[in-house]
């Protein structure tokens, strides 16, 4: 069973930037997808950003979109998010998700939950104004 630990959380004022990590506790292959969410107070859990095992295209959030990067690294079975630009609207838990299977292209795009099968604990982000 894979688990997946977030870091990089924290407090920081608006414009600042974070780098949010995702260790995975086992080999992270480089056909999986990973993933980004983040599910603010009173919210539902939104898609953020993905890389795709395929060929490691990204996808991104309208709100991420040029502020966001995503990045992995297969060595170290480990997912990055670094947050730039940051806006109060940024506050929320920030959860990482893999998908391991490989049929799972089939029936979920990586801008849904569905397509991933594991998810970390979350780390919060608040943005102060």
């Amino acid at each position: 069973q894979m688990q997946l630990v977030e870091s990089g959380g924290g407090l920081v004022q608006a414009g600042g930037s974070l780098r949010l990590s995702c260790e995975a506790s086992e080999r992270t292959s480089r056909t999986y997808t990973m993933g980004w969410f983040r599910q603010a107070p009173g919210k539902e859990r939104e898609f953020v950003a993905a890389i795709r095992g395929s060929d490691s295209r990204t996808s991104y959030a309208d709100s991420a979109k040029g502020r966001f990067t995503i990045t992995r690294e297969n060595a170290k079975n480990t997912v990055h998010l670094q947050l730039n630009s940051l806006k109060s609207e940024d506050t929320a838990v920030y959860y990482c998700a893999v998908d391991t299977r490989s049929g799972s292209i089939v029936y979920y795009t990586v801008f849904q939950e569905e397509r991933y099968n594991y998810w970390g604990q979350g780390t919060q982000v608040t943005v102060s104004s």
